[in-house]
């Protein structure tokens, strides 16, 4: 029994660690290792809150292989931020993994107020229209207010986790998930343990019928009453995060991406 217990410990211990380990990179980039991921044309952030943000990208975007960039610009010629963001892509060429490889963007058009995120690769898979839309619902408001480095934390930290997730999978429900890894871990242990008791000893004869009495058995009555039918209305609260939708496309040069755009 204790052994079995010993399993159940161990596999629970390393769904935790898995857990945790979607909240939080493993380690650090060293300073020489440094990429630009942050190009603050708009002049937004101050030194430090740039020097700050760009060692939290190089950071998070490691364990993900994939590169997380901020853009900014006053957008002097007028063009439409989904094409900024694609011709930034085509002229850069950023990816953890290659040129034109994994990379997520965020561009921030501040003559017409409005941002765009793309997944390009990797991205385009973990981070797809739909997630990029939760992750602009969440920074719009500080990008309003103008707490450009807090929603830029916020991009970053939420991008790495939500690569964390498989697709398809709501990366929202923390507990969810986490609730769901540990009941697995146990449904494998429930199994080893059913294993080793049924390899261990005899098999058990007893069933039902061993205490059961077939001739005073049975349902005595049964009956069913219908009452009523009971209808309740609840409103459905719309989004405050800022205007905007979904949609990916394809830059000049050829690269697929998701997509989400809207206002601040």
């Amino acid at each position: 029994m204790r052994r079995n217990k010993v399993i159940l410990t161990v596999l629970i211990f390393f769904t935790v660690i898995l857990a945790v380990s979607m909240v939080r990179p493993a380690g650090a980039v060293a300073a020489t290792e440094l990429k630009q991921l942050v190009y603050d044309e708009a002049g937004l952030l101050s030194q430090e809150e740039y020097d700050q943000l760009n060692v939290m990208a190089n950071e998070y975007g490691a364990q993900r292989e994939t590169d997380i960039i901020i853009y900014t610009s006053n957008n002097t010629e007028s063009m439409d931020v989904m094409k900024m963001t694609q011709d930034f892509y085509d002229e850069h060429a950023p990816g953890y993994d290659k040129s034109h490889g994994n990379a997520v963007i965020l561009t921030m058009d501040m003559k017409n107020r409005e941002l765009y995120l793309a997944g390009f690769y990797k991205a385009e898979q973990y981070l797809d229209d739909g997630r990029l839309d939760k992750i602009r619902a969440k920074i719009s408001p500080d990008l309003t207010n103008g707490d450009y480095e807090l929603a830029f934390e916020k991009y970053i930290q939420t991008a790495y986790k939500y690569m964390g997730f498989s697709p398809g999978v709501n990366p929202d429900n923390i507990l969810f998930n986490i609730w769901f890894q540990l009941a697995v871990s146990l449904g494998i242990g429930g199994i080893v343990v059913g294993l080793m008791a049924y390899h261990s000893g005899g098999r058990v004869t007893v069933d039902r019928q061993t205490y059961e009495d077939a001739g005073t058995s049975g349902v005595l009555e049964h009956q069913d009453q219908y009452i009523r039918t009971t209808v309740t209305k609840h409103k459905i609260q719309k989004s405050n995060g800022g205007s905007g939708g979904g949609g990916g496309g394809r830059t000049g040069g050829g690269h697929s991406h998701s997509g989400s755009r809207g206002s601040f």
